[in-house]
């Protein structure tokens, strides 16, 4: 199928963008990399009568430090991420993430601000943020506020984004020393999508873990922070087995995914299995 009939504009600053989406007044979409929305526009499941694209703009592209943490512009392509020497030293586990989603082309067009933005229950790219505590700077009529991660991700492709804002930017807390992390993940062959993804960023004094941070994709209707998992880490050695021990708790009492790809009990077994490797990695 084609898309129906809409109107095209590429905005130069963010500014451009909000002042279209405000004459639109609910009519019109933000397209970055396109590839969730315009698979969705030819199957007509999403017929916007305008779409600003934001893609370009120099503002929105780039990767830096300031002060103690990490920034990523929202139109960031995955391919900038999974190569920025900084996220490779830092936290490897966005290279990670990046260098898996999709294939060389979703990649060089792909952006972070459009995956978080679209939600996908499926994506990579919310367990990341989820774990590393990262806030997300958004800009609307009435000017920028900044989201956290655990706040954003609300629902079944849902999230905290309100009627005319524009992701600009994800805040990363550089992590303390002796920390380390990984995104390992259990992917749709074609897709690439996560049927099960975890991150998991550690922090040691000696073999001890001070702190864990574990966050899933793929398994829920929407990314999670795995508490249980936490709080099975902390204070422990960081052995085969209390990390076996603390991810058997993988996903317990949540509301699991089942479907033609992965049953719910298939799905709480790779949790297990994903967040061992995660951990084992990050440790």
């Amino acid at each position: 199928m084609i898309p129906t009939n809409f109107e095209y504009h590429k905005a130069k600053s963010v500014d451009e963008a909000l002042s279209l989406l405000q004459q639109h007044n609910g009519d019109a979409k933000i397209l970055a990399g396109g590839h969730s929305l315009i698979p969705a526009m030819k199957l007509r499941l999403n017929q916007p009568a305008t779409l600003i694209d934001i893609a370009k703009i120099p503002e929105l592209s780039y990767i830096r430090e300031e002060g103690d943490q990490i920034v990523i512009g929202a139109a960031t392509t995955h391919g900038a991420i999974a190569n920025s020497g900084l996220m490779q030293g830092a936290l490897s586990m966005y290279a990670e993430a990046a260098s898996m989603i999709g294939d060389l082309q979703v990649r060089n067009i792909g952006t972070i601000g459009g995956s978080i933005a679209h939600a996908d229950p499926a994506a990579d790219w919310p367990a990341v943020l989820l774990a590393s505590d990262a806030q997300i700077v958004v800009s609307g009529s009435g000017g920028s506020r900044t989201i956290a991660a655990t706040d954003f991700f609300t629902g079944f492709y849902e999230t905290a984004l309100n009627e005319g804002e524009i992701i600009t930017a994800i805040n990363v807390p550089k992590p303390p020393a002796n920390t380390n992390s990984s995104y390992q993940k259990f992917m749709q062959p074609a897709s690439r999508f996560a049927l099960v993804g975890c991150a998991a960023m550690v922090t040691k004094e000696g073999d001890t873990c001070t702190k864990a941070s574990v966050a899933f994709t793929g398994v829920s209707e929407n990314a999670f922070r795995d508490i249980n998992v936490e709080g099975a880490m902390f204070g422990q050695s960081c052995t085969a087995e209390s990390i076996d021990s603390a991810s058997a708790l993988a996903a317990d009492g949540k509301f699991i995914l089942s479907d033609h790809f992965a049953s719910e009990e298939y799905r709480k077994h790779l949790a297990t299995v994903y967040a061992a490797r995660a951990l084992n990695a990050a440790c």
